[in-house]
């Protein structure tokens, strides 16, 4: 507020407006801002108040344009799906040992972090390893939504994917069968009128040898050798499906089950991790094109790719090796990494070297 140019002192401006309020005539209708401002703080202060020229500004605040944020929120949630290990490790999750990590939902661009290093005890058996971030048992099986394929219905889909689940954790989950059990209710979900495969379970549960091995199927430890760590196994891997031959359905499953494991032996505490990888394709077939029963399918493949099991193990039986026997297990093939989800099967496969054991980088 100026009068001929000249400032009006804050003395008298103040006293105008005491008086303005106490009902003086001439007061203004409506105050400017510098008289809101000056009034307000009267109002709310009980001592003398701070002159105008002396209040502290307010701090500007630099904003993002609006578009900038939506391009990195999209970017974020792009790496989130196609990476999410990446993402954890930015917020100091890479050791492996911190938050679980989203379910798998497409085949990762890279391996795991590097892990903490730390060696498993029997109260933390994943303790150091990548599978310390992974989820319990079939809960770390990721599950599309089921829609209409083939000759099935979308409910039917539903089914045969539950179906699905079932024989996974039927055939690498089980107690009974960890403890070196047949694994009777997964083979009961195997077409019994597929007479190659029944042949072939037939023989590997009767004299397993390097073709007709139970363990390119189901996960056994020979009793006598180890036993689990806990009741707990780690996985990680998704379901997927398409429509197949004959319109049937075919699923794939591709997981990775982490085994803590010690020797049977009383009072063990040597604690060792076998891991494996399966990728498992069955075909749901229509009843009206294949000979096949009810909630049963066919095995279209199947690979297995095991570190810490035995090198050239046609038992029938898992038979891990312990810290102080690892100098005489290495392998003669290629490093490998068993938690590297990043390439396909058959590239897994054929990297530890055609008839040679592999050497796995960390357990």
């Amino acid at each position: 507020m100026s009068k001929g140019g000249a400032s009006i002192p804050d003395e008298e401006w103040e006293r105008f407006l005491r008086e303005a309020e106490a009902g003086a005539s001439g007061a203004p209708k409506e105050p400017s801002a510098r008289a809101r401002m000056v009034t307000e703080r009267l109002r709310g202060e009980s001592g003398q108040p701070q002159g105008w020229r002396t209040y502290p500004p307010a701090r500007r605040r630099r904003r993002t344009p609006w578009y900038v944020v939506g391009v990195l929120v999209v970017l974020g949630l792009l790496v989130a799906a196609v990476a999410p290990e990446r993402v954890v490790g930015w917020f100091g999750g890479g050791g492996g040992d911190s938050a679980p990590l989203a379910a798998e939902s497409d085949r990762p661009s890279g391996p795991p972090g590097p892990g903490s290093g730390e060696q498993p005890t029997l109260a933390e058996p994943f303790r150091g390893s990548p599978a310390a971030q992974w989820a319990n048992g079939v809960e770390g099986v990721n599950l599309p939504a089921a829609q209409a394929t083939g000759w099935m219905s979308q409910e039917q889909v539903a089914q045969a994917l539950a179906r699905t689940q079932d024989f996974l954790t039927a055939a690498n989950l089980d107690p009974g069968v960890l403890r070196g059990e047949q694994p009777e209710k997964a083979i009961a979900l195997i077409n019994p009128h597929q007479r190659d495969v029944q042949d072939y379970l037939a023989a590997a549960f009767r004299a397993p040898d390097r073709d007709s091995n139970p363990l390119l199927l189901f996960s056994r430890f020979a009793p006598a050798k180890a036993r689990l760590v806990g009741n707990i196994v780690k996985t990680r891997g998704r379901v997927t499906y398409r429509e197949g031959r004959r319109g049937a359905l075919e699923v794939t499953a591709d997981v990775t089950y982490v085994y803590p494991v010690v020797r049977a032996t009383a009072g063990s505490d040597d604690v060792a991790r076998t891991i494996v990888r399966r990728e498992l394709v069955m075909s749901w077939d229509d009843p009206a094109k294949v000979v096949t029963e009810p909630g049963t399918f066919s095995l279209v493949s199947y690979k297995s790719d095991t570190t810490n099991g035995g090198c050239d193990n046609t038992t029938g039986y898992f038979i891990p090796t312990f810290r102080s026997e690892h100098a005489a297990e290495q392998g003669s093939g290629q490093q490998v990494d068993p938690y590297d989800r990043s390439k396909p099967m058959d590239t897994r496969m054929l990297e530890g070297g055609q008839d040679k054991c592999g050497t796995a980088t960390r357990s």
